[in-house]
């Protein structure tokens, strides 16, 4: 029996809120990113010669908290991107949440596996 009245329905309405939220809260930093990034950069001569792959500086969730503050184009994308892929972190810790609500124990350990499985790939393998 589900407590203070978590259901399917309410589990199903809220993680859909999460991923609607994450996704377009994504898109708008990676705009305001990108439109930075134009402002100073958008007249630079562009050399496709070569691939150069992100700085170093941007690999890191230090360097691209530092890169935003700085108001760098480029940090804020990655900002962007970063929350784009913490979206469905969050949902996969909100389902375990929703499922503690309702007091569903396999679904919590099913979905607390998952959640550990995400996290190891996400911080480990770097």
């Amino acid at each position: 029996m589900p407590s203070r009245g978590w259901t399917d329905q309410t589990i199903e309405i809220l993680l859909g809120k999460l991923l609607r939220t994450g996704v377009f809260l994504s898109a708008a930093v990676v705009f305001i990113g990108a439109v930075i990034y134009l402002v100073r950069h958008g007249s630079s001569p562009m050399d496709f010669g070569a691939f150069r792959g992100e700085p170093a500086e941007f690999r890191t969730i230090r360097g691209i908290i530092t890169a935003t503050i700085a108001l760098r184009g480029r940090g804020i994308i990655q900002l962007g991107l970063l929350l784009l892929i913490a979206t469905p972190v969050a949902r996969v810790a909100l389902s375990i949440v929703g499922f503690a609500e309702e007091r569903d124990r396999l679904y919590v350990a099913l979905t607390s596996i998952v959640f550990v499985i995400l996290m190891y790939s996400l911080l480990v393998s770097v």
